[in-house]
């Protein structure tokens, strides 16, 4: 069984890296049979020059981004989380509140964004503001739905053996909306992070994020670096992605398999 899992994991690394040096093969064939100028596209081993020199800008960007986008994700689902509980145990509260959430994730955070800066100013909190902003809407839809999905048997069984409303939510509800509450920060993961971009896009000033300086080097032509620090960014995603996955089978994995095996 475990050669098996060994096995089909070692395909499926080898069919991403496949895929890579395709695309990697494609796009270093492209600048070379087109003649496309640097500017516009850069080859591969140019962007991997840039990469290299810039590296320190690279790593200090990424960490200044990497702590705001954790900050953000970690207020959106305490605040996601505390909202989704108050949404549920309300059915008017929640037909009262839940368009104004709706609408809040659905105003661009480009547009919103001017207006945080004039409230917060030019800071590193705006930014972290902007990233829980923009990865909260999925905290509370997930979390809301998990604690209002729960079969009606359970909660008739927990009233059979006496339990209070307290006991049902803390003990029944709360446990089921955890598979829920990952599936939401798997998504504000993503999220998170390019509300920490956007958020270094609008403030940049004296910030080190790596928003701040892809607009540094977009101004001065260096389509190289800007590459380098657009896959620093996706690279960001992916390890902010790996973590809440991992935190999630660590800290929550006899809720989160107990839930998936029910459903």
């Amino acid at each position: 069984m475990l050669n098996g899992r060994r096995s089909h994991w070692v395909f499926e690394m080898a069919a991403v890296l496949a895929v890579s040096v395709v695309g990697v093969g494609l796009w270093q064939a492209a600048v070379v049979l087109w003649d496309i100028p640097q500017i516009l596209l850069p080859s591969p081993s140019q962007v991997l020059t840039a990469a290299w020199e810039n590296r320190g800008a690279l790593a200090k960007g990424f960490l200044s981004t990497a702590t705001a986008a954790v900050l953000g994700l970690s207020v959106s689902s305490v605040v996601g989380f505390i909202t989704a509980i108050v949404l549920s145990l309300s059915k008017t509260l929640r037909q009262a509140m839940y368009p104004y959430i709706v609408f809040l994730q659905t105003v661009p955070i480009v547009a919103i964004a001017p207006l945080l800066i004039t409230w917060s100013g030019y800071e590193f909190r705006t930014v972290v503001l902007v990233s829980a902003i923009i990865s909260f809407f999925p905290i509370v839809s997930n979390v809301t739905s998990g604690l209002l999905s729960v079969p009606e048997q359970y909660i008739d069984l927990f009233s059979l053996y006496g339990a209070t409303k307290f006991q049902t939510f803390l003990r029944l509800r709360i446990p089921s909306a955890l598979h829920h509450f990952v599936l939401g920060l798997r998504i504000s993961a993503g999220l998170s992070v390019i509300g920490a971009v956007v958020g270094d896009f609008f403030v940049g000033g004296g910030l080190d994020g790596l928003g701040s300086i892809m607009t540094v080097w977009q101004n001065r032509g260096r389509t190289d670096a800007l590459i380098a620090a657009v896959f620093a960014s996706t690279i960001l995603g992916v390890a902010l992605l790996s973590f809440v996955n991992t935190f999630s089978k660590l800290f929550l994995g006899r809720w989160v398999r107990a839930e998936q095996s029910e459903g």
